[in-house]
């Protein structure tokens, strides 16, 4: 099932990173800065032009992962983090994917829990990484049999 999907990646797929998108983004968790949002503000701010909020990449379109196949629902949100080599700036284009890192299982009171580890990638057009993050997806005992 999960195992067999380790080391395992997407086709890459090319994500813009729109003004519209940061801006309705940064409104809905909250941080409306002006570096976010505002031109002129970004034209006059050490990156010339504006930056996504630093866990913007959540919204970009990573593709499929052939053979992982993850229920809608039941999925528990383990861990996040986020790395870069520098801001997305407003206005670029990023060529994500995504890989299946590892994949683990332990013994819980509730049963056998999974914990999957996806890594996300987004590079520029000449395959120069921007940025990586790591997820850390728990799949429940139901989950895992399928129920």
């Amino acid at each position: 099932m999960v195992k067999r999907t380790i080391g395992k990646r997407s086709e890459r797929v090319c994500n813009v990173v729109e003004r519209g998108a940061v801006k309705r983004f940064a409104e809905a968790i909250g941080d409306p800065h002006p570096l976010y949002i505002e031109k002129d503000y970004g034209k006059h701010s050490r990156y010339k032009k504006n930056i996504a909020p630093p866990t913007f990449p959540r919204v970009f379109d990573y593709g499929k992962i052939e053979g992982l196949d993850l229920p809608k629902a039941g999925l528990i949100h383990g861990e996040q983090q986020f790395t870069y080599t520098r801001p997305l700036m407003v206005g670029e284009s990023l060529y994500c994917y995504c890989e299946v890192e590892s994949y683990e299982e332990k013994q819980a009171r509730s049963g056998i829990l999974g914990f999957l580890t996806i890594k996300y990638i987004g590079e520029t057009a000449s395959g120069q990484e921007v940025f990586t993050a790591k997820s850390v997806i728990i799949l429940s005992e139901a989950v895992r049999r399928g129920r």
